[in-house]
Parts: C-alpha cells; structure tokens; sequence
C-alpha cells in the first residue's frame, strides 16, 4: 500500500489534535464488535489503555486516556472509564457474528493452508462457479439492518471507491451472499462447473462415448477417455476428477470414423454459444453452455461425399431391426421379421419368414445385407436366433465390428401402427418426403404390411429418430421386399462356396465373382450391380431385356451410346450426395460438386427432342427408357444453379451464396452492417493518425488479433493513458484504442450472427430441393445406375471367348467348353474347357468321381457360375449355353464347424443338406460334394445313397453330385440309368519300378467312374514321408483283399 493512500486511511483512527507532540502514542485496542443499546442509553464500554513505556506502571504516572477518533465518535463511543461492562447475551451474539464476518472477509486474518472454504472461494473469483450465486443476497440478515457494524463496512468500501478510482470507475461495497454449498469429486478437489457439466452430459447419454468440445479441443473424459487411449492411441492423464484425453478439433471427424468403426456410438458435444455472444449474454462469468448436437453410429453416419476413407465400394452401412415370433405348433420354428435400411442411399428393405432350428433363412439374408447395425429386443429372441445374431456379430464383411442395439420387448401391433401412422401423416414432414409419401401411396403399403414387419418398422423408427435420420423412410419410392418372385435368392453358404462376393482366402473382393464382372464407372452403379449379382433374375421377360440390352450396346455404333458413356465418366456419388441433401447434412462445397454433376446428365442430350421413349431410337426398351429420364432433369438443375454462386459455394461462403440478396434480406443487413464498421474502422485509422502524427501508419495483425495499432517504442511517449497495450516486442509496442476494441467486439457479434442466419438459409434451401426435386434427380440416378451396369456387363461379353446364353422353354442345362470366369483370370496357364448336358434326352443328375485334386469341385463350380452369370444377364465364358431358367442354385461344399453355435462339422452338413432338400424344387440345380464324409464309411455311404435317392426320385432337380464311394455311384446308376449318370476327372496313372505310382491329372469331366481316388498319391504331392507312405501303400492294398474276399464268400 503506498504511503499516501496509508495516510488517508488512518486519518479516519487519528484524534482531532494530537495530545503528545512528538512523542509516541499509546496503543489503543478499540472494540468494534460491541454497540449501545438504543433503548437502556447505556453507553459503549471504554477500553483500558496498555502502556508500551517502560515507565507506564509506575505508581506515579498518571492514568492514560482513551483517544477516540470520529470514526468511533460517529458510533457513539466516547472517552470515558476504561473498565469492561458485561456484555448482555444480544452483544454477546452480535460480537461473535461481527468476528465471524470480520474473520470471513478479510483473508488477512486467515491461516496460510488451503482449505475447501477457500478453493470453493477461489472457482467464485476466477469466474468458475455460476454467477447468478455470485450476486445472492443473504436471507440471513433483514432489509436495512442498523448494525453498525454493516455501516461501517460500508463507509469503508465507500472511502475505498473514492480513494483508489483514479479512472472514473465506481465501486460499490460486495452484496452479501450465502456461502455455496461445494462437492468433493474423487480426487479430494472440488468439482469445476465444467466437470459438473460433463457429469451431467455423460449421465443424460450412457452408452456414449462423448466427445466434449472445449476450446480448440474435443475432449474425452473418464471411461471415454480410457476409449480414446485404447482404440485411438491418445495419452490419458488425470486432470482433477476425471480422466482426459484430448484431440483437436479439425481431427475430430478422423477419429469419429475409428470410433465408429470400433463398433462405439459417439457423441459430439458442442459449444453452442460463442466467446463474442457470451460477453454479451447471461452467462458471462459462467462456463460455455455445451448440448449434444450429433450422434453416430456405423449405421446412422453419412459420410462425406466422395471421401477418402470410404473404402467399401458395394454396401454403404445399412441399419437392421428384427423382432421374432415363435411359432404355435413347432417350437423350433419361428418366424422372424427384419427391416433393413441404408442411410446413405435411402434403400428400404423388408422381409418375413419361417425359419427352422438352424436359423439358415435368417443366415442367408444377414449375409446379402450384411448390417453394420442390429436393434434387437432383450426380451423374446429364441437362444438359437441369439447364437446366430453372436456368429455374425464379431466383424463386419469390411472388418469392422457390427454393433447391437436393444429395446426392451416388441411393442404391440396396435401401438406399432399408432406410432407408424403418426410418422406418415406428419403434415410438418411433407417438405422433406418423397412423391409416394405425399401422395398417400406409401402409407396404403404400410398399411398392407404383415403385422411383424409393421413392428420392426415401429422401433427403426423410433430408434432412427434419435440420431435425426428417420426421415430416410420417406424419401423411398417405394418399399421393397427381401425375396420377390422375379428374383433368385442366393444362400448363405453358396455365397460363400461359390466366391460370390468375396474369395475364401483373404474374404477380399480379389478372384470373387464381383471383381469379374465390375467394370462400373460410379459407386451407385456398383452398388446396383451387387445387388443384381447376388439375385439373379427368375423372370425370363425380365432377363431377356437386359440381356438384349447388353448385345445392342456391343453392337450398336448409336453416338447416343458413346453420349452416355462419357456421361458417366467422373460422376460422384449422386446417391449419397441427395441423401446428404435429405438430411440436411450437404455442405456448400458438396453443392458445388453435385449441381455441375447433375448439370452434366441433364444437358447430355441436349441436342435431342425426346417426346416419348420411342424416339430415342434403341431396339432395347431398356436403353430408351434410361436415356428418355435423363433430360427431365434439365429444368430442376438449371433453376437451382440460377439461385447460388458456384464459386462463391466452392469456397464455402455461406454469407455470399446467393445471386438475389433480397431472397434472405437478413443477410443482406447483416452484410451491410459489417460493411458500416469497416468504414467506420478506416475513419478511425485516419483520426489516429493525425493524433500520432504518423501519416503512413496501417492497422497491424499479431496472430489473430487485428486492428492494432503498432508504434516503435521510441514514440510510445504519445500513447494516451487510455490505450490498451496489446504486447510488445523489442522495437515495437502495439495497442487497441477503447473505440477499436468496441468495434472490434460488435464485429465479432455481426460476424457470428451472420453465420448462423447464413446457415439456417442454406438448411432451407436444401430442404427446397429435397421437397421440390427429389423425386425426378432420384429417378435419374437410378436410371444411370442400371446403365452403368449393362455397360459394364458389355464390357464383359466382349472379352474373348465369352457368348450370349439362349434362354428356352425345355427343360434342359447344355454346357459347351465352359470355363471357370475366375480361375482363367488368376492362373496364367489355359483353363481346360468342359462340356455338360443336363436334360433333353440326358440324365438330369450327375454322380462325379475322380482322384483328389482332380478337378471335380473346380467344375461343378464352373456349371453354378455360369448358370448364375446368364441369369445376371452377363454374357457367359462358353463355347454355347442353352438352358431352362434356373429358380435356385443350392449348394454343399467344403468341411467346417461352427464352435459358436455348438455345431460339429458333420452337424453342419447335415444341417446343410436338410436345408437343401426342404427347399430344393423341379427347376433348382442342386450341388452336394461329398456328402458323408464327416462319419464312418457306412454311416457316410448310407446318408450319400438316401440324399441321392430323394433329389432323383422326388426333386427330380438338376443335382451334381461328388463323392468318393464308388459303390454308391455305381449302385445308384443301375437303379436309375434314365435319370442318373456317372462321370470322372480323367487321369492317366503310370507305375514305376519302385512301385510308385504318379498322377497326371487332365483336368477333362468324362464319362465313366473312377475306381480310385489316388489319396496316397495325394499325399505324396503333399510332402508325406515316404516312409508312411509306403505303410500307407501297404494298408491299403491288404483292405482292399479283405473287401473283395468278403464279396465273394457273400456272392
């Protein structure tokens, strides 16, 4: 304290005239805390002096005497006796509160060590706590209290306003407040508001990990932050009572997609106020209001378009939702509901079956969908649909994890149907729905819908809306069913067996079927062509139009044709991109890619005049109609790139998008007022000039800040006292005058306000194109999806050696030279073609023998493919193919068990089988490689010799049959020499001296049996000893006497 403010304080203690000149004063101890009654008149007790003289207790000195001051004379104290009166209970009282407040204001009188009093004190200081606690006035006290104690208080706070505002600031004596109450968080600290805040965030959203805007970081706390540590390499550490890990904010979408991918649903916590609204809100001295403002899982997240890290080409993540019912008379039994949705295209898909104890149906379609996400009731799913739901659940086809989410138990038909009625005749929904919704057709399909699937879509429902994506469901056309009449449905496990999708070695895309047949331009035609893939056509009109689509594209030279290929060059993803637009979610950035995309198709054919589809000119009605939808486009899209500035929106300037400002004239004001203070900014840059006299001075920049005024340090001697010094550096000092920082501060406040009316502009006119233009831009990008694809199905047919199947009406599968589609691409060595008759005067079934490592499995796999490449409508890697249409290719193959479940190998072929034969009809074309094998030799023959009987004399199917009991093949030949007909791998076997005996294999299907199967030669080529094998060698030819002794003595 300096000494002249200590002067001016203590005059207020000094006597009017000093009674010993020179010489020290007498100590006086004045009692504060004690206070007349108005009522008795007694006056205030006096205090005895204490002498520090070393003479003052002399017998001879004289009494001292009290000084009182005016401070204490203008509180009724005057000199008098110095002997204590007893103090009555109410002064008592009152001195034991005046000491308390005295103790409690005045940190002076504190000890030194910390306690939670005062650390609670310190979070009020540093503007921690909530600030409406920091203005409370105490309830403890009444309404103009007369304790003198308070007056003094505040005459001092007074005295202290006059004496230390030397800026014309005033001040005020502290309003009483109550003292907080505080809590201890685990750490043995008080909780900051921000934790309280996070603690109430993490309680309202368990499940969550939430990722916690803070300043230029989003941060993860307590078990979230031991996520980020684990799946995201972040270093956690323990700051107060929580555990962080913190990662920056232009990062946060890199790290919300490994989260994602993890299988975690994630939260993003935003600061929705800003630094320039908060100083001139309520909450200025409180922490950032912070809301969760998004959350994700795999399923409900839409990327960006054309992103980088979307690596999977054919399923963007779909979201599936189940209920099961049991079945009244079979136990086993049950028939399950699904309802599959895919966010990123809008795609509705739904399906109710029977299914049996070994949940193959259900199977079949988690494998074609192939969810990153399952809503499943905790209560009434049946254990083996949980075993099942357990099997897929570890990893996703694209190696992420799959998440499940629950509800409790399935709502009731009747509140499915309320809560589904309600969602589609939402009137406030109509600008966000598609032509079916508005027009009342989706709602007579829902409707219609079986009771099961209703339910499912009741909770998708639900469960969507809490991530702000179920308006997907109305955006579709249409909703459609899993398994439907014109469509063959690939199983599970033929799928896999046949490497439909992916091969069995690394479960990549490489040497798969797909990989053969895509050659698509675009993402969404990959997308249409999987899904034609895997459910070839069953409806012959159907197939002969694409087929003949595709022979007219090879031999067409229509200019129209190169039109269109040149058109699908470069497209991005418009599927995704109108998805994004749906959600609301499209930034300026994608609008700039998406309207010139849209541009591009919509004047393709710009020099044409199309009035139906015939004029288009195509023999194909498929081709016409694809190339009649497109100009329908050209009005939307030119009148939505006519509203905005395309490059204005590359940049992403929300503020300067539109081409007529009187559309948001909001925006406009904004815009102008911005402009106001920028002038006003150059006339105070023009005025300070003059008062420095520095006529070239400019605003100066440090970091972020602006408008500073920078002025060596030599002529910081004209800065007026009132300027605030912003830093310095060794030549240099820079400052902000109060009028820049005024406007600087109503800059921000413009700024921010601007940004939000821009956003909100920007959200509505997404929502116009979504209500106004949806419809016609998804119907065009569904017609160049089904071009791209015959497109690539023509560039298919016209690699060498491959042939247009002819469909017929006879019942008959005719194969000439056929060709593995993938094995003649992997192996550089030639493919050796095979022939094959099936019907029409051959047997429909075929036993297949031959040597292991023969070649059997490589060509009844070679028969399914191309049976399903023909019915894609592909061209076929053949010489000829005549064929009826197949309805279904079923097929067991390979050895494996599923531990998951509790099934042995033999169990699941069994199982396989079974399935095969309830499903198996007239027109399947059934495989079964060597069926038996996972149990004894006569239990395995047995089983071969029923299925085999069964498939020719009830199926009566197309059936491939591999096995390596020869005595089945030959028995079953003489039993039905009409229907059935052996075949082998053709061989040559050579003996050498040594008695060995080496294979060559001719890779050739002949006609005939195989006595042997050669497994000791395999063997051999397998790296056996030679020693076992000639044990092996041995064994072999001794039981080979003693069956054939044992047939003779039985003959």
């Amino acid at each position: 304290m300096s000494p002249g403010k200590q002067s001016n304080i203590s005059s207020f203690f000094q006597p009017s005239q000093s009674t010993s000149g020179g010489k020290k004063r007498a100590l006086c101890p004045i009692d504060l805390t004690s206070e007349a009654s108005d009522k008795d008149g007694t006056p205030p007790p006096t205090k005895r002096l204490k002498s520090t003289s070393e003479g003052s207790n002399s017998a001879g000195a004289p009494p001292a005497t009290t000084v009182i001051g005016p401070v204490l004379q203008k509180f009724g104290y005057s000199a008098g006796d110095t002997t204590r009166a007893p103090r009555t209970a109410a002064q008592q009282a009152r001195h034991e509160a005046c000491k308390k407040k005295l103790l409690l204001d005045n940190s002076t009188f504190l000890p030194n060590s910390v306690t939670l009093e005062q650390e609670s004190a310190t979070l009020d200081r540093a503007n921690l706590a909530d600030p409406a606690d920091a203005t409370k006035d105490s309830d403890s006290e009444g309404e103009g209290s007369d304790d003198p104690f308070e007056k003094f208080q505040e005459m001092v706070y007074a005295s202290k306003g006059r004496k230390g505002n030397t800026k014309g600031k005033t001040s005020t004596a502290p309003q009483k407040r109550t003292k907080k109450a505080v809590e201890i968080g685990p750490s043995g600290k008080v909780y900051t508001p921000l934790e309280l805040q996070v603690r109430q965030l993490k309680a309202d959203n368990p499940g969550t990990v939430l990722m916690i805007e803070v300043g230029y970081k989003f941060k993860f706390f307590g078990d979230d932050a031991k996520v980020a540590d684990k799946e995201l390499g972040m270093v956690s550490f323990q700051d107060r009572n929580f555990l962080v890990a913190s990662i920056p904010t232009h990062r946060g979408e890199v790290h919300l997609k490994k989260l994602l991918a993890q299988g975690y649903r994630v939260g993003i916590v935003n600061q929705i106020e800003t630094a320039a609204l908060k100083k001139v809100g309520d909450n200025k001295a409180g922490p950032f209001e912070r809301k969760l403002t998004k959350q994700y899982t795999a399923a409900t997240y839409v990327d960006d378009l054309n992103s980088v890290d979307e690596l999977e080409r054919y399923t963007p993540p779909p979201f599936m939702c189940l209920v099961e019912q049991p079945k009244p008379n079979d136990p086993l039994k049950v028939s399950i509901s699904v309802i599959s949705i895919c966010p990123t295209t809008g795609d509705v898909i739904w399906d109710e079956f029977d299914d049996t104890v070994m949940r193959i149906e259900l199977e079949t379609r988690l494998a074609h969908i192939q969810p990153s996400e399952i809503l499943l009731p905790r209560e009434g799913l049946s254990p083996q649909t949980s075993k099942m739901l357990t099997d897929f659940s570890g990893r996703s086809a694209t190696g992420n994890k799959i998440r499940n989410e629950y509800f409790q138990r399935p709502m009731t038909y009747t509140t499915a149907f309320a809560q589904v009625s309600d969602f589609f005749t939402d009137k406030t929904k109509f600008g966000a729905a598609s032509e079916s919704f508005r027009s009342g057709k989706l709602m007579a399909e829902i409707t219609d819908f079986p009771k099961g699937p209703l339910v499912a879509l009741a909770h998708a429902i639900k469960h969507l809306s809490t991530f702000g994506i179920a308006d997907a469901f109305l955006e579709t056309r249409f909703f459609s069913r899993f398994a439907s009449r014109a469509h063959m449905l690939l199983a599970a496990n033929t799928l896999t067996n046949l490497e439909i999708y992916r091969n069995e070695t690394d479960h990549s895309t490489s040497g798969s079927l797909i990989e053969i047949l895509d050659k698509t331009k675009t993402r969404f035609g990959a997308r249409l062509l999987r899904n034609w893939v895997g459910r070839p056509l069953i409806d012959k009109r159907l197939l002969c139009e694409r087929v003949d689509a595709v022979g007219e594209i090879i031999t067409s030279e229509s200019p129209k044709l190169h039109t269109l290929r040149y058109t699908l060059k470069g497209l991005p993803d418009l599927a995704k991109g109108l998805s994004r637009i749906q959600y609301g979610q499209c930034t300026p950035q994608e609008l700039a890619v998406l309207l010139p995309a849209f541009n591009k198709i919509a004047t393709a054919f710009d020099q044409e005049n199309f009035t139906s589809t015939e004029d288009v000119g195509f023999e194909s009605s498929l081709l016409n109609e694809i190339v009649f939808a497109l100009p329908k486009i050209k009005g939307p899209i030119q009148s939505i790139i006519k509203e905005i500035n395309l490059a204005k929106a590359k940049e992403g300037a929300m503020e300067s998008l539109w081409t007529d400002f009187e559309k948001f004239p909001e925006i406009s004001d904004l815009d102008l007022a911005l402009q106001t203070i920028e002038v006003e900014l150059t006339h105070e840059l023009k005025s300070i000039r003059k008062q420095l006299r520095i006529p070239s001075l400019q605003w100066s920049t440090w970091g972020t800040d602006e408008y500073l005024v920078e002025v060596k340090k030599k002529d910081a001697q004209t800065i007026p006292d009132e300027w605030n010094l912003h830093s310095t550096t060794k030549f240099y000092r820079r400052y902000y005058t109060p009028n820049v920082r005024a406007k600087i501060a109503e800059k921000g406040q413009l700024q921010e306000r601007l940004q939000a009316v821009a956003a909100a502009a920007f959200k509505s006119f997404l929502e116009v194109i979504a209500a106004k233009h949806y419809n016609v831009l998804r119907e065009a990008v569904n017609r160049l999806a089904v071009a791209d694809c015959l497109l690539s199905l023509a560039q298919v047919a016209l690699q060498e050696n491959y042939v247009k199947p002819e469909f017929v009406d006879d019942d008959v599968l005719e194969i000439e030279e056929g060709r593995h589609p993938m094995v003649e691409v992997l192996r550089s060595d030639p493919y050796i073609p095979n022939s094959v008759q099936m019907g029409a005067g051959s047997p429909r079934s075929k036993i297949i023998t031959g040597p292991n490592m023969g070649g059997k499995s490589s060509c009844v796999r070679m028969i399914a493919l191309i049976v399903i490449m023909a019915q894609i409508g592909s061209y076929v890697p053949a010489a000829s193919v005549r064929m009826k249409l197949i309805d279904s290719v079923l097929t067991r193959m390979g050895a494996s068990d599923d531990i998951v479940r509790g099934r042995s190998t033999f169990m699941v072929e069994m199982s396989e089988t079974s399935e095969i034969l309830a499903t198996a009809s007239k027109d399947s074309l059934v495989i079964l490689d060597e069926l038996g094998r996972g149990t004894s030799t006569f239990d395995g023959m047995a089983i071969a010799d029923a299925v085999l009987r069964h498939l020719v004399e009830e199926k009566q199917c197309k059936s491939l049959f591999i096995t390596h009991y020869p005595m089945v093949a030959t028995d079953l030949e003489k039993t039905f020499p009409d229907d059935l007909q052996n075949l082998h791998m053709s061989y040559q076997s050579d003996t050498r001296i040594d008695g060995r005996r080496s294979i060559t294999f001719l890779y050739e299907l002949t006609s005939g049996l195989a006595p042997e199967s050669f497994g000791i030669e395999c063997g051999r080529l397998a790296g056996l000893p030679e020693k076992l094998l000639e044990v092996a060698t041995e064994r072999s030819d001794q039981m080979r006497r003693e069956v054939t002794a044992r047939v003779k003595r039985n003959k």
